[in-house]
């Protein structure tokens, strides 16, 4: 799953990485600087708006009126193109949320140890996400939620599931309003970096307190 990741680029950096044309780049080198970015609070996401790219702050989580329970974070890329929940955020919302990371925690003995896992060679990662769109628009707890795969090859000692990180090129696809929901499961399916593309170590376990936010929470420690 994804319960927490880091956001801390800036957006030039997440728009050049994405190979953005000099018209999209309103230049904001400012850092966004979170480390430790929780469900719940807003998060600054990519969606498609009148042919070019948005970039505005979206609620994490998502449940409508008739949703009883605690707001979902994560949706299944094998189940949420035709599940009752996520098949029209599937169909007219697809997003994605820039990261340089997301942690996840490990059974260690009595306790958990939490890991920051991160692309080898440090580039920016893209989430496929879903929510209720116009993103422009105040839902509510009806925000977005970020897709998950499977694990393997490694990672699944660490967790079974984790976010579906989509190369840069195919990201404009992804969110564009003329890509079929059916089409859409095809980058889902066939654009998503596998887990070589990336490495993890342990971190402190301080990064379980959302009130943690600092640059620390990101570097290597002793696992145990």
């Amino acid at each position: 799953m994804c319960g927490r990741f880091a956001q801390y680029s800036s957006r030039d950096d997440y728009f050049e990485a994405l190979g953005a044309g000099p018209e999209e780049l309103i230049r904001d080198p400012e850092p966004i600087g979170r480390y430790n970015v929780a469900p719940g609070t807003k998060v600054m996401l990519l969606s498609e708006r009148d042919g070019g790219l948005a970039f505005e702050p979206v609620y994490w989580g998502y449940g409508p009126e008739w949703w009883d329970k605690a707001p979902l974070i994560n949706a299944r890329s094998e189940t949420a193109a035709s599940g009752r929940m996520f098949k029209p955020l599937w169909e007219h919302g697809r997003a994605v949320v820039p990261a340089d990371g997301w942690f996840e925690w490990q059974k260690s003995g009595a306790g958990k140890q939490p890991y920051f896992i991160y692309h080898r060679e440090r580039q920016p990662l893209f989430f496929a996400a879903i929510g209720k769109a116009p993103f422009d628009r105040e839902h509510g707890r009806e925000g977005f939620v970020i897709i998950t795969a499977a694990s393997n090859q490694g990672m699944v000692d660490i967790h079974d599931r984790r976010p579906l990180v989509l190369t840069a090129n195919a990201v404009r696809e992804w969110l564009s309003h003329d890509t079929s929901p059916a089409h859409a499961a095809d980058i889902a399916r066939d654009s998503a970096l596998p887990e070589s593309t990336f490495t993890w170590h342990p971190v402190a376990t301080k990064v379980g307190n959302i009130h943690n936010q600092g640059a620390e929470l990101i570097r290597a420690t002793d696992a145990g």
